[in-house]
């Protein structure tokens, strides 16, 4: 028996592999799912065998797609079937362990440690048995891969999307992990990639035989964390079930409707978006310290820019305060009130969550009895909203772009891949 056993699942494609077990049909033409290109959420979220035949990326616009493929077939996303396939998937890996932790719609790391004497000791036997359940029951394939650490684990599911199964052991993870380029590393997105590079560093042996004070010197505390990554040293632990466990963030993204170039038209959606944020915290109970923005311009490069506060909150008008000065402070452009560049997607997230009854330490410099009002406006809009619709009331700004404001989060599931949000 292993010491540690940590499966890392991937449903391959999974919103255009849903489509095709629903309607096998889809298997004979190149076919993506993407969003609704005459209302500009116009990107690539999955591809078909076929269709990665023609190199279209998920991510890309249709537009993009249609010209490396003319006859190309798309479907719009049904977000409700993928999240009750998702969940049926997921249920089987819970009949094997209580720890499967979500990442995002399509994967999940599994630990079964301690599920080796409850189910025959090898746990590469067992991880089998769960990719050939998944595939008799509900018709999806999964490619896992099954390591000692989460990394790794993931770095194996990688290896082969159709059906894949690779194994990263303590004696073989040299071999398998170091001759791969870096950015196949989790945590190493394009901008680390670049500086990586520039010190002549090309793959993941690379970085397990830098020093790791080397790393760190241009890479801050990430160089450290590469580091020990690479050389399979990850010790994180794989979180209890969805449902027993806080979840780590809450956000929503959008592609605009056309790209955003000024900053007033970046701040009202933005606004539509933290004000779902922020309901979706309070229906939680939570609130959060942190507040990220995430961009994507119309060259599909993607930037990611948070700041922590000192006083953790789920109040709309506060979350967009720091949003606006993430904004201000990184993507301002030359010209009064434009961007530094057009941006096609945008997203917002608050993350480092907590209950909120619990203690908040006052501060001398916050009105306190200002912020409960402004959370009682919140309170009294959601529930407007819920009980005659999202658009019975609105705040007037977002009347001025319309065009690019007149949607809700809580209701259209905007769920983008999952690489578009990769690390920095």
């Amino acid at each position: 028996m292993w010491d540690r056993v940590i499966v890392h699942a991937d449903l391959n494609h999974c919103y255009a592999q849903i489509e095709e077990m629903l309607y096998p049909e889809l298997r004979k033409v190149p076919m993506v799912v993407g969003g609704n290109e005459k209302s500009r959420h116009g990107i690539v979220l999955a591809k078909n065998d076929l269709a990665k035949e023609f190199h279209i990326q998920t991510g890309e616009s249709l537009r993009e797609a249609y010209e490396k493929c003319p006859h190309l077939l798309v479907i719009q996303p049904h977000y409700e079937d993928y999240k009750y396939y998702s969940e049926e998937v997921k249920n089987i890996y819970r009949e094997y362990t209580d720890k499967v932790e979500s990442f995002g719609i399509d994967e999940a790391w599994i630990d079964l440690t301690s599920s080796q004497r409850l189910f025959g000791g090898d746990p590469i036997a067992i991880a089998k048995e769960i990719q050939m359940r998944v595939y008799h029951e509900l018709g999806l394939s999964v490619s896992m891969g099954v390591s000692y650490n989460k990394i790794f684990a993931k770095l194996g599911s990688d290896f082969d999307k159709k059906m894949g199964f690779t194994v990263i052991s303590k004696k073989n993870f040299k071999d398998v992990v170091y001759p791969l380029p870096v950015e196949d590393l989790f945590y190493v997105g394009k901008a680390t990639t670049n500086k990586l590079k520039d010190k002549g560093i090309y793959t993941i042996g690379d970085i397990a035989r830098s020093h790791k004070e080397y790393l760190k010197s241009f890479l801050g505390k990430n160089g450290e964390m590469i580091w020990y990554f690479a050389n399979g040293m990850d010790v994180s632990e794989v979180a209890l079930s969805d449902n027993e466990r806080m979840p780590k963030s809450i956000g929503n993204g959008i592609t605009a409707m056309h790209d955003l170039s000024t900053f007033e038209e970046a701040k009202d959606v933005f606004r539509v978006l933290v004000e779902s944020v922020a309901s979706r915290l309070k229906d939680r109970n939570l609130k959060g310290s942190v507040i990220s923005i995430h961009l994507r311009d119309n060259e599909l490069n993607s930037y990611t820019r948070q700041k922590k506060i000192d006083i953790a909150t789920n109040i709309s008008s506060e979350i967009m305060l720091v949003v606006e000065q993430l904004l201000q402070e990184n993507c301002l452009g030359s010209c009064y009130g434009y961007l530094d560049r057009p941006y096609r997607s945008v997203s917002v997230c608050v993350s480092q969550l907590a209950d909120d009854s619990s203690h908040v330490q006052l501060s001398l410099f916050v009105d306190e009895n200002q912020r409960q009002k402004e959370k009682k406006i919140d309170r009294a809009i959601d529930e407007i909203r819920n009980k005659f619709g999202f658009e019975k009331i609105k705040r007037c700004c977002m009347e001025i772009h319309r065009e690019l404001t007149n949607f809700n989060p809580k209701e259209d599931h905007v769920i983008h891949p999952e690489g578009w949000f990769k690390s920095l």
